[in-house]
C-alpha cells in the first residue's frame, strides 16, 4: 500500500508499484483469514479500561497497602517465571535444531564420500520429514501457530484478541513446530515464532494455566485481567527476542518500538528484568552445553556473531557505497513486502481454501524444491584454491566435511580446494551468516556466487513465507541483506584499494539495511545488530543505513508486519491518524447506525433477544430522573450480561431497582468472574440456557454497568477521538451533545494531591470555575456503541 507521503519524485515508481496487488484490495477481494467457519469475525476488542461498577469498588475497598504490595510482588515474580519460561523454550528449540542439522549434515557429508546421488537422496529426505513433521502439528493440532505470530500479538497489545494465538495448543505447536520448519533447511527463521512463544507463556501464567489440558493453578490465578495480561505478553515478546538474538536490551527496544501501543514506567523496569533473566538463562544453557551434553549442539546454537576482530575504522570515502546499501535495502525489503503480500494473498485465496492436505502438500514441495536448490547449485560451482593460511586469521582452508566455518571442501577433486557456494548454501542459517560477516577472510567468495544465492535465497524466502509452518524472517533477511552488502565491499575493496576493509562489514550493514527496509524498525534493530555482532564501532554506520533503508521503504509501502496485519484482516490502530480524520467530526463518523440502549431494569427475555439479534459488545443503560428526564448512568458490556445470565444468582421478580450501596443486597459475583479467557471465544448466548420462568425475571443492570466510559462532544474531531482512544486503550467511547453548561474545570494543580493529605480539604482551584464535580450530567443522547 503506497503511503500518504510519497514525494513528486516518485511518480514514476508509483505508477509501477501500484500495479502489484496490496493489502486493501487484497480485503476487498474476500481475503477473509480471520473468521469462523460459520462467517462471523473471530476477532475481538479487549477490555483494556477498568470497569468501575459496584464490584469492582467493593473489591478494592476489601483491599488494603498490604494487597498492593503483594500484587506488586506477585508481578515481578510472574516476570521472573516468564524469562525463565522463555529462555528453556528457547535452549530447547535451539538445541533440538542443532541436533537434527548437525545430524542430518553429519549423515549427508558421510554418505557422499562414498555417492553424491545416495547423500542428495538422504539430504531430500530428512529435509522432507522434518518439514512435514512441522506441517502436520500445525494443519492438524495447531493451525493459529503458522507464521511468525508478530502481526497477531502486535494486534492483541494494540487492542484486539484473536482466537487462539495465546492457547496451550498454539505454544506446543509453535515449538515443535520451528524445530521441523528451521531444522527442515526452509528459508525460514525461528525469531519470530520465538516471540509468539514468549507471549504465549506470559498469557498462560496470567490466567493459571490451561483449562482444556487440566493444566490449571489456582496459585497463579491472580492477574486475569486484560489490562494485567497485557503487561504480562509485553514481556513476553521482549522476552522472545532477547532469548532468540541474545540481545535483551535489544528486546526491550523491539517491544517498546515494534509491538506496543501503551507504555508505562512500571512496565519498563519488569520488560528490562524479564529480559535480563532471559540472558543468564541462555548463557547458563551455553555454559552447560559447552561440556559436550547437548550432543551436535555447537557454537552456531544461539546467535551471535563476534566481529570485533573485523575492521578497525572507516574512511569518509566509504559513506557513499554505505549509503547505496541503505538505498538498496529499502528497495529491496519494500518490494519484498509486497511480494510476500501478493504470494499471501494468492496461497490463501486460491490454494488453502482447498484443505490441510493442500497446505501439507505445498510445504513438503517448497521442501524438496529447497534441497534440490541447496545441494545442487554447489555442485554445479567449480571448486576454488585455497588462498595462503593466515596463522593469525584462525582459519583453515579447507573445512573438514561435516563442520561450520568458512572454506568448506564440498564436491572438489583436490584436497587444497573449496567451494564458495556450498559455504553459504549448503550450511545452516546460522553458520551462512557467520561466514558472510567472517573477517579477514577477502575474495573468499566470487560475484557469481553471492549473485546467485541472493537471487535464488530471495525468492525462496518469498515463496516459502505464508505456508502453514512457523516463520519469522529476521534470520532469512540478515542473510539477503549480508550478501547483497558483501558485493558491494567487494567493489570498495577493488575500487579504493585499501587493506583496512573488510567485507564483513559490509555484510553486517546489508543485513541491517534489508531488516529496516522490510520491517521498517530503527532503534530496537539497531541495538539488537549491535548486541548479535559483539561490536560498538558501527554504530553510527548501522543508524545511516537504516534511517537510509527505512526512508526508501516508507516511500513505497508500510513494513512487513502492518502488511501482514491487514492482510490477515487484524484492525490496527497506528500511531497516527489518517488526514482526512481532521476534516471528520465524532458525530459523522457514528454514521446513521442505531444505538442499542438498555434500562437499567431489564427483562431477562429482552436480554436475550437483544443479544441474539445483534453483535454490540457494549451498550448504554438508561435511567430517568425524577423529572422524568432520560439519562444515559453507564455502560454495559455483552460478556458481562451473558455471565449474569449464565449464573441467574441476580434474577429477580421485581421490576424496582435493588439499593447495593445500602447493604440490602450484596454483591454475588467478584470482579475476576466477568473476565474472558485469554484468545477463547467465552460465553456464548447459545451456550446458555434458559426456563420459561427465567425469561420472565428481571435483571438490575445498575451493580454490573460501568458508571463512567469516558465521552466526547459531538463536533470534536475525530483525529482528536483518536488520539484519545488509542493512547487510552479504551473499546467504546459515548458521543453526546454539546453540554449546556459546565459544572468544573480540572487542572494540573488538582491533581497534585498529596499522599495522606485530606481529600476533603484540598482546595480545588481553577482560572474560571471553583467548584468541581463529576462530569456526569453530559451523559445520555446519541450515544454509540460500536461491535469491536
Amino acid at each position: 500500500m503506497l503511503s500518504n507521503h510519497l514525494q513528486n519524485g516518485f511518480e514514476t515508481a508509483k505508477l509501477v508499484w501500484s500495479q502489484i496487488p496490496n493489502s486493501e484490495e487484497a480485503e476487498h477481494e474476500g481475503v477473509g483469514l480471520l473468521s469462523t467457519s460459520g462467517g462471523s469475525s473471530s476477532v475481538e476488542s479487549l477490555d483494556y479500561e477498568v470497569i468501575e461498577n459496584y464490584a469492582y469498588r467493593e473489591e478494592q475497598a476489601q483491599r488494603g497497602k498490604l494487597y498492593v504490595g503483594y500484587s506488586v510482588v506477585v508481578k515481578w515474580f510472574f516476570a521472573l517465571l516468564i524469562g525463565i519460561g522463555t529462555g528453556l523454550a528457547a535452549v530447547f528449540i535451539n538445541i533440538s535444531v542443532e541436533n537434527f542439522a548437525g545430524w542430518k549434515f553429519s549423515l549427508t557429508f558421510s554418505i557422499i564420500q562414498k555417492s553424491y546421488f545416495a547423500g542428495f537422496l538422504v539430504y531430500i529426505l530428512i529435509n522432507l520429514i522434518l518439514v512435514f513433521s512441522s506441517v502436520y502439528i500445525i494443519t492438524k493440532f495447531a493451525p493459529a501457530a503458522a507464521g511468525s505470530g508478530i502481526p497477531e500479538i502486535k494486534g492483541y497489545l494494540n487492542g484486539v484478541d484473536i482466537h487462539g494465538i495465546l492457547l496451550f495448543r498454539t505454544l506446543i505447536g509453535k515449538i515443535f513446530g520451528s524445530i521441523g520448519s528451521v531444522g527442515g533447511g526452509l528459508a525460514l527463521g525461528k525469531e519470530g515464532p520465538l516471540v509468539h512463544t514468549g507471549a504465549c507463556i506470559a498469557s498462560l501464567l496470567g490466567q493459571g494455566g490451561s483449562t482444556k489440558y487440566h493444566l490449571r493453578y489456582r496459585w497463579l490465578q491472580v492477574f486475569r485481567s486484560d489490562r494485567d495480561r497485557r503487561d504480562l505478553v509485553t514481556c513476553g515478546c521482549a522476552a522472545g527476542v532477547a532469548a532468540a538474538f541474545r540481545a535483551p536490551v535489544g528486546g526491550v527496544l523491539f517491544a517498546l518500538e515494534e509491538v506496543t501501543s501503551w507504555w508505562r514506567s512500571q512496565l519498563m523496569w519488569r520488560v528490562f528484568f524479564t529480559s535480563a533473566i532471559v540472558a543468564v538463562v541462555v548463557r547458563s544453557a551455553m555454559g552447560w552445553c559447552k561440556s559436550g551434553k547437548c550432543g551436535h549442539f555447537g557454537s552456531g546454537g544461539f546467535i551471535i556473531w563476534d566481529i570485533s576482530d573485523g575492521q578497525e575504522d572507516y574512511s569518509f570515502e566509504e559513506l557513499l557505497p554505505m549509503a547505496v546499501i541503505g538505498v538498496i535495502g529499502g528497495l529491496l525489503g519494500a518490494l519484498f513486502n509486497q511480494l510476500t503480500l501478493y504470494m499471501t494473498s494468492w496461497r490463501r485465496n486460491y490454494l488453502h481454501k482447498k484443505g490441510n492436505r493442500v497446505k501439507i502438500i505445498e510445504a513438503c514441495v517448497i521442501s524438496v524444491i529447497t534441497s534440490v536448490i541447496s545441494f545442487g547449485l554447489p555442485l554445479l560451482r567449480k571448486c576454488s584454491p585455497c588462498p595462503e593460511s593466515d596463522l593469525d586469521s584462525g582459519i583453515e582452508c579447507p573445512r573438514p566435511p561435516g563442520m561450520y566455518g568458512n572454506y568448506v571442501n564440498f564436491y572438489c577433486s583436490k584436497d587444497k580446494e573449496y567451494n564458495d557456494l556450498a559455504t553459504i548454501f549448503f550450511n545452516t542459517q546460522d553458520d551462512a551468516i557467520r561466514n558472510l560477516f567472517s573477517a579477514k577472510t577477502i575474495h573468499e567468495y566470487s560475484a557469481q556466487s553471492l549473485l546467485t544465492f541472493l537471487v535464488m535465497f530471495y525468492t525462496l524466502a518469498v515463496v516459502t513465507f505464508g505456508i502453514a509452518v512457523p516463520a519469522g524472517q529476521f534470520v532469512p533477511g540478515i542473510m539477503i541483506g549480508s550478501t547483497y552488502g558483501r558485493l558491494v565491499g567487494m567493489f570498495v575493496v577493488n575500487f579504493y584499494k585499501k587493506l583496512n576493509i573488510e567485507e564483513g562489514t559490509y555484510a553486517l550493514l546489508g543485513a541491517a539495511s534489508f531488516l529496516g527496509g522490510s520491517m521498517r524498525m530503527t532503534v530496537s534493530l539497531c541495538v539488537i545488530m549491535v548486541e548479535i555482532t559483539n561490536n560498538l564501532k558501527f554504530l553510527p554506520l548501522i543508524m545511516l543505513v537504516l534511517l537510509i533503508s527505512k526512508a526508501v521503504g516508507d516511500a513505497f509501502s508500510e513494513g512487513l508486519y502492518e502488511e501482514q496485519a491487514h492482510l490477515r484482516g487484524v484492525p490496527l490502530l497506528e500511531s497516527r491518524p489518517k488526514y482526512k480524520m481532521r476534516q471528520m467530526t465524532a458525530k459523522e463518523a457514528c454514521g446513521a447506525q442505531k444505538v442499542v440502549s438498555l434500562p437499567r431494569i431489564i427483562k431477562v427475555a429482552d436480554v436475550v433477544s437483544i443479544l441474539r439479534t445483534n453483535k454490540h459488545n457494549g451498550f448504554p443503560v438508561i435511567d430517568h430522573s425524577r423529572n422524568g428526564e432520560r439519562l444515559v448512568i453507564g455502560l454495559v458490556l455483552r460478556s458481562h450480561l451473558l455471565v449474569l445470565l449464565q449464573s441467574k444468582v441476580d434474577f429477580q421478580h421485581s421490576p424496582l431497582p435493588c439499593d447495593t450501596r445500602g447493604g440490602s443486597k450484596p454483591i454475588s459475583h467478584s470482579f475476576s468472574e466477568f473476565v474472558k479467557p485469554a484468545s477463547s471465544k467465552g460465553l456464548s448466548i447459545d451456550d446458555i440456557h434458559l426456563s420459561s420462568d427465567d425469561m420472565e425475571m428481571y435483571i438490575d443492570l445498575g451493580p454490573f454497568l460501568n458508571p463512567s466510559p469516558y465521552v466526547v462532544p459531538e463536533d470534536m474531531s475525530l483525529s482528536k477521538v483518536y488520539n484519545l482512544f488509542r493512547q487510552l486503550g479504551l473499546r467504546h467511547i459515548f458521543v453526546v451533545p454539546r453540554a449546556s453548561r459546565v459544572i468544573g474545570l480540572i487542572t494540573r494543580k488538582d491533581l497534585l494531591i498529596e499522599d495522606g493529605e485530606d481529600s476533603t480539604t484540598v482546595e480545588l482551584q481553577s482560572t474560571s470555575v471553583r467548584s468541581l464535580h463529576c462530569f456526569t450530567h453530559i451523559f445520555g443522547y446519541d450515544t454509540h456503541a460500536r461491535n469491536i
